[in-house]
């Protein structure tokens, strides 16, 4: 329940028709604050688990690879296999295989068994953000759905800025360990708060059978929006990847002022990712359009002006501004053409930002030798550039159903 006097049939009814979001969004906010962090924070401690663990450092970035493999497959199948379980329980099911990866990350003392504990925090990490997204969506009513969604999205981009620099710090301070017992204690703290304000889903068992959920999954709306997930992701996020080389090797940029461009990018983010949200219940279509097409843009100027850092800095800091910004109104587009298959609609999306990505980052570091370190930004332009033609195609047709 969200307060004691109030039945869950009544906070629905007041957090869907009135014009501020339910608590339950910023508590799921957390939750991708952490899913994030967990994710990223490996590239900034990786050095030290390579030499703890006594594996090279390129065997040791199979730690992300593995990662982006368990979201990809792991978000609809966990989906698939808690889609009949109330959204509360679901949600915190998730939280304690996220808990438990994460303990045996801080206890493992072989490669292969931390392996597969990444393997496991991600397919949690996949299940509880599609749960979370539809469960944010429900809650905050059709008016404030694609709102609902930045903000569970701007959690995720906060962990970008806060959480991953806040985690090699910890590594830092007692050992890169201490990072994943402290991510643990918190998922335990977020399962108390998700038991106390997600409310239980009473209809749960009346959802039908698993097959019944596949009937939304013919929408056309559906597989436009997965196919501007994969990219959006694939076009940002592939070049992104590479920023850090382009600024120091080709800018010019100090090593020690690198990770503040970086920031920059993140606080971009987290802004854009709200703004986004913001617009997107009264103006989905501007936002999924006008979003990759600035971000190619700005790729293209980052691209072409290597040699100027101040510039460079500046771009990639509005890059962020726009890059990922519309990933929220995606998600709720999604959500919203799935119809019965809302929750797995919602994982497919998970699972799409992460296909782009894998695809993304493997043709831009195919390629790496060949075209430089500005390249990615220029193959980046190109391919979150054909995002804007599936944004079109939303943006002519209309809903079929109403949302969730």
């Amino acid at each position: 329940m969200n307060a004691p006097t109030m039945t869950s049939e009544t906070a629905t009814t007041i957090e869907g028709s009135g014009r501020r979001l339910p608590i339950v969004v910023p508590v799921l906010a957390v939750g991708t604050f952490l899913m994030i962090t967990t994710e990223f924070v490996i590239a900034g401690i990786l050095p030290e688990v390579a030499a703890d663990l006594h594996v090279p450092l390129g065997r040791a970035g199979l730690l992300i690879t593995v990662f982006a493999v368990g979201m990809i497959v792991g978000s609809p199948a966990m989906t698939l296999l808690t889609i009949r379980l109330p959204e509360r329980l679901a949600l915190l099911l998730a939280l304690a295989l996220f808990v438990a990866g994460h303990v045996v990350v801080a206890l493992a003392g072989d490669f292969a068994v931390m392996l597969a504990a990444r393997l496991l925090t991600a397919v949690a990490t996949g299940a509880f953000w599609s749960v979370a997204s539809v469960v944010a969506a429900r809650r905050a009513g059709p008016q404030l759905g694609s709102r609902a969604q930045g903000v569970v999205g701007a959690g995720g981009s906060l962990g970008t800025v806060l959480g991953v620099p806040l985690g090699a710090f910890l590594a830092q301070a007692v050992g890169w360990r201490g990072t994943f017992w402290a991510i643990a204690a918190a998922a335990i703290v977020l399962a108390v708060l998700v038991a106390r304000f997600v409310p239980h889903d009473a209809a749960a068992h009346d959802r039908g059978r698993i097959r019944d959920e596949f009937t939304g999954l013919g929408s056309g709306r559906l597989w436009l929006t997965l196919l501007a997930c994969v990219l959006t992701s694939g076009g940002v996020v592939s070049a992104y990847s590479y920023i850090a080389p382009l600024l120091s090797e080709r800018a010019g940029v100090a090593a020690g002022l690198v990770p503040i461009v970086l920031t920059g990018f993140g606080v971009g983010s987290f802004i854009g990712t709200l703004l986004g949200g913001r617009f997107g219940d009264s103006r989905p279509g501007l936002v999924t359009i006008t979003t990759p097409a600035a971000s190619a843009v700005l790729l293209v100027l980052i691209g072409l002006v290597t040699d100027q850092p101040v510039l460079v800095g500046t771009l990639v800091a509005v890059l962020g501004l726009f890059g990922l910004s519309a990933n929220g109104v995606l998600i709720h587009t999604a959500v919203h053409a799935a119809g019965n298959a809302a929750p797995l609609g919602s994982a497919l999306t998970v699972a799409a930002f992460n296909l782009g990505t894998a695809i993304g980052t493997t043709i831009v570091g195919g390629l790496l030798d060949t075209t430089g370190v500005a390249g990615p930004a220029l193959i980046g332009a190109g391919i979150v550039a054909l995002a804007v033609v599936p944004a079109i195609l939303l943006a002519r047709t209309r809903p079929s159903r109403p949302a969730p």
